[in-house]
């Protein structure tokens, strides 16, 4: 049996404030858990699907589109080679229609976002923040 100058050292005090028996603490969930929770949640991960839905096809279409334009100028010359207007050829019109349709495709994907993603990240975001917000105070 521990004694220390008679006295049994576990009826000794401890005059920590923040040590208490009597109420059991909660730990605080980590950042990372914070993270994989939102990850989790059915908001994270419609927007996840919404933009999938979006980004594949739209990817997929374009990537077509380019081997199409690339296939065409090495296998067919003679008719990338037609003219359509003096000058100007089918596969001058094909490589204009290639920077067309990025910058088409980048309007796309901004207004997609715009108006299917960004309220929802944007209060995922928030909440995200209020949860770890006591994390980072520590």
């Amino acid at each position: 049996m521990d004694k220390q100058e008679g006295r049994d050292v576990s009826a000794v005090p401890i005059d920590d404030p923040e040590y208490d028996t009597a109420v059991p603490r909660q730990r605080e969930p980590s950042a990372a858990e914070i993270y994989l929770e939102v990850q989790r949640s059915p908001a994270f991960q419609e927007v996840r699907r919404r933009y999938r839905r979006f980004v594949f096809p739209a990817a997929l279409a374009f990537l077509l589109w380019y081997l199409a334009y690339v296939v065409a100028a090495t296998a067919a010359p003679g008719l990338m080679a037609r003219p359509v207007a003096g000058a100007v050829n089918v596969a001058m019109v094909a490589g204009l229609g290639q920077f067309f349709t990025t910058f088409l495709l980048t309007w796309a994907y901004a207004r997609h976002a715009r108006l299917r993603r960004d309220r929802a990240a944007l209060e995922l975001r928030w909440d995200t923040q209020e949860m770890t917000r006591g994390v980072a105070q520590r």
